[in-house]
């Protein structure tokens, strides 16, 4: 048996309100609807939830493990890319 909807007010950040609006809508719910699934989930779990991995982003684990990379690197990495 289903309880009855109960209202809740919640107070946010005007940005953070403009932002669940704006995903709400992209993803066809409601911003309550949204809410409750994140809520739904507050209940499972703690456990880290598996992913069903494809053999070549599984291949990827780990790769970049002990790099001392950084933004600077990461620029570097670009400008020449896109020369």
């Amino acid at each position: 048996m289903k309880s009855k909807p109960t209202k809740l007010t919640l107070r946010m950040d005007d940005e953070l309100v403009r932002r669940a609006k704006s995903y709400a809508k992209r993803s066809g719910k409601s911003v309550s609807a949204i809410v409750a699934d994140f809520f739904e989930l507050l209940g499972q779990s703690q456990e880290p939830r598996r992913l069903r991995l494809t053999p070549t982003v599984r291949s990827l684990f780990g790769v970049m493990e002990g790099a001392d990379l950084k933004k600077e690197d990461y620029r570097r990495y670009v400008e020449r890319k896109h020369r």
